[in-house]
């Protein structure tokens, strides 16, 4: 292609200072602090925690391999995190190539680890070989001690750079590593571990694990806090522990455990009487939330088997009646486990299985452990059946009242709900769609926005808590289906598609008062049944209203709470004073809600994320399901930390 004499002069300057000594490489551990989101995915809360998750995992391997059975986690003063284990320690010994202490090795070097030839480990969830060294990385310090050979060793590194050799402290009789570190602020803009986030890891990690003790401790209160994890039971514990905010309809989950083909499967299964499907699965102990080969190999087996039990003993009226995939999964509370030696995932994130042998082992497992239970417990096998046909019974009908809403102009016939005031543009990445509470608020924001990219769908009142609902129920709620005719992605998990989506954030705008609450946690279940996918892609937003307006004269000031409100009273001077509260969103006028609410440049929103499925789906069956006591002891151990309390 011909330059211009102006273009090849630029490019003869521009190739002058672009030379090989531009090119930058970096060392060691230094690709980690410059991209650090790369290897932990966020510099926030998410990737803070992994740190530890990371450390962790270490010690789980050792216990896959048979040679540690306690893993102690404690956050001290100034969040320093110890991780210690009674596994075989890191070796110690010089590296034939690298010429390094083998702990060396491991804590500064990336894809360096004994995961890769399966002499060390046969099964690991670190199998990238980034996990301690990137810890190391991101720590402002890190202290590593050793026991084994009779001897205790210890060292320090510094923002990944070794600080002091290697050396030997004195003697031990034990056996195990401790890892003491402290993430780096310089990385991290805030570094406070939150024991929750932290207990609902370990605690998976135990259930998965059978046998193993992991303790975790907090040691920042005054009252240091303690749990201690041990399962015997596994998998089997692990559904009981899911299912206790719900009624089983089998006393006795169903397990089975098998080895073939160097890959091992672990199942445990109980149905219960929601109309909710809990299913989780794993590859080495890590949680494939986007499934993979065993899901589908698991999904595959359940349908078949409980199709052909059913159709043996009878339950079809038809012969050419079947039960569909979620019929079979309606009330299913289920943990896959599979270990894989050489697993296959589909990007770093590791959440998606690709290896294609799994699913038919996993399928061929599931076919004989699970016919081979229901022939053991024709009882429980009957309640089931009974329940996937009720399930088709009520999919059906939804289907009829789908058809029809559709011949009236809803779900999908592209005709969109008549109270949804649409945006003017028809570019998804660049719309956004407030679900307003009330009629009153829902005109305001209407007049308020900004009609080029912000479309506004009023709700009226509060709609269906659908964790206790059937899809039947569900689609004959007008509001639901005013949601998802306006959102455009269908719902559940065989008609939803993300790519339909209409706009790019979901905002929800609701009053900030317990009613509003209520509401926004009836959405928030909504979407994390049925469209669970919208939080995954980081689509849904909670939008924060101002709870008071404080002025005086010309000048004026919105506050989000009673401290921030004190603040602005101070700040005018308590003469002349005005502080108004609002009750509800319809009591701003269109400037006011536009300029504290909707505006990009000056408001405030919140992204939903989710960043543990299992405790996510704890806490909505805790909240919202149809046990009382679960949620009468969630509230008594909770009440402690209420600040705003409307009554």
């Amino acid at each position: 292609m011909p330059k211009t004499k102006v273009m090849q002069a630029r490019n003869a300057k521009a190739a002058e200072a672009y030379r090989a000594e531009k090119i930058q490489v970096l060392q060691g551990l230094d690709a980690v602090r410059k991209r650090p989101g790369m290897y932990i995915g966020s510099t926030g809360a998410r990737g803070l925690h992994h740190l530890v998750y990371e450390v962790v995992d270490n010690a789980v391997d050792e216990a896959l391999a048979g040679f540690c059975d306690m893993i102690a986690v404690t956050i001290g003063p100034d969040n320093v995190v110890t991780v210690e284990d009674n596994g075989r320690g890191f070796p110690v010994d010089v590296h034939p190539t690298e010429k390094k202490p083998g702990v060396e090795v491991a804590m500064t070097t990336l894809h360096a680890g004994g995961k890769f030839d399966h002499t060390s480990y046969k099964v690991s969830g670190g199998l990238h070989g980034v996990g301690v060294s990137v810890v190391n990385a991101l720590s402002e310090w890190l202290e590593v001690e050793v026991m084994r050979d009779g001897q205790r060793y210890h060292q320090r590194y510094e923002r990944g750079t070794k600080a002091t050799e290697l050396e030997v402290k004195g003697d031990s009789d034990e056996s195990g590593t401790i890892v003491r570190f402290h993430p780096d602020p310089r990385i991290f803009p805030e570094i406070d571990f939150q024991y929750e986030t932290l207990t609902g890891r370990l605690r998976e990690l135990a259930f998965l694990n059978q046998g193993l003790e992991i303790s975790i401790t907090d040691e920042r209160e005054e009252k240091p806090g303690k749990d201690i994890f041990k399962y015997d039971g596994g998998l089997v514990e692990f559904v009981k522990h899911l299912n206790k905010s719900r009624k089983p309809l089998h006393p006795k989950p169903m397990y089975v455990e098998t080895t073939r083909e160097d890959v091992e499967v672990q199942c445990a299964i109980q149905y219960n009487e929601t109309y909710t499907e809990t299913l989780f699965t794993f590859v080495n102990n890590i949680n494939t939330h986007e499934g993979g080969t065993h899901l589908s190999g698991f999904k595959g087996a359940l349908t078949r088997t409980l199709n052909a039990y059913a159709n043996d003993k009878g339950f079809f009226k038809k012969a050419d009646f079947t039960l569909s995939g979620d019929d079979v999964r309606e009330g299913l509370t289920a943990v896959l486990s599979v270990k894989v030696m050489e697993p296959q995932f589909e990007g770093q994130t590791k959440t998606k299985l690709g290896n294609s042998e799994v699913r038919g082992i996993v399928e061929s497992v599931m076919n004989e452990g699970l016919g081979s239970w229901l022939q053991e417990n024709p009882g429980p096998g009957r309640r089931i059946v009974e329940k996937a046909l009720q399930a088709a019974r009520a999919r059906e009908a939804a289907r009829k009242a789908r058809d029809l809403t559709r011949k009236k102009s809803a779900l999908d016939s592209g005709v969109l709900p008549g109270k949804l005031a649409d945006c003017s543009i028809d570019d998804p990445d660049l719309s956004e769609i407030f679900l307003v509470e009330g009629d009153s608020a829902g005109g305001s924001a209407k007049m308020g926005r900004d009609r080029n990219y912000q479309a506004i769908l009023p709700l009226r009142g509060k709609i269906l808590n659908t964790i206790r609902a059937r899809i039947d129920k569900i689609l004959s709620n007008e509001e639901i289906r005013t949601i998802i005719t306006a959102i455009g992605t269908g719902f559940g998990e065989d008609e939803f598609k993300l790519e339909d989506a209409r706009y790019n954030k979901v905002i929800l705008l609701c009053d900030a008062d317990v009613d509003g609450s209520h509401i926004r946690t009836l959405l928030l279940t909504f979407f994390f049944q049925w469209m669970k996918e919208l939080i995954e892609a980081g689509r849904i937003y909670i939008a924060q209203p101002p709870l008071y307006r404080v002025g005086k004269g010309k000048q004026e000031f919105y506050a989000y709470d009673d401290e921030e409100r004190d603040l602005y009273i101070e700040r005018l001077g308590k003469n002349g004073v005005n502080v108004q509260r609002y009750k509800g969103l319809g009591e701003m006028n269109p400037d006011q809600l536009w300029k504290t609410t909707m505006d990009p440049e000056s408001r405030t929103i919140l992204q939903v994320t989710m960043d543990d499925a299992v405790q996510a789906n704890e806490l909505f069956q805790t909240l919202m399901g149809d046990e009382v006591e679960p949620r009468r002891k969630f509230i008594e151990k909770n009440a402690k930390y209420v600040r705003n309390l409307d009554v």
